[in-house]
């Protein structure tokens, strides 16, 4: 069966990366204090360098990039819905008048 990953908020991720940079501790005794994989730690660390604040949006969150992106499908589905009708109602009324 599938081991279901683990998921750790982000304060702990933040505080993690913070230990490992600030602790003087190596990466590997940090992540067996933790419960985590040190190739884990690493792992978020890359993420909030590249990221910073906007790292580890978890879910249901989104970064600003990913927001506007929904919305403008959402939007690009209803544009293509109106269209669809008024193709539909253009057929209907050209058909009566012949």
């Amino acid at each position: 069966m599938g081991d279901k990953q683990k998921e750790y908020p982000v304060e702990f991720k933040r505080e993690a990366v913070r230990l490992m940079e600030t602790s003087g501790k190596t990466a590997v005794q940090i992540a067996r204090e933790l419960g985590v994989s040190d190739s884990v730690l690493y792992h978020w660390r890359k993420i909030l360098a590249e990221k910073g604040e906007q790292a580890f949006p978890g879910k249901g969150h989104q970064t600003e990039a990913e927001e506007e992106l929904r919305r403008l499908r959402q939007e690009n589905e209803r544009l293509r819905m109106e269209r669809d009708i008024l193709k539909k109602a253009l057929a209907i009324f050209t058909q009566n008048q012949k």
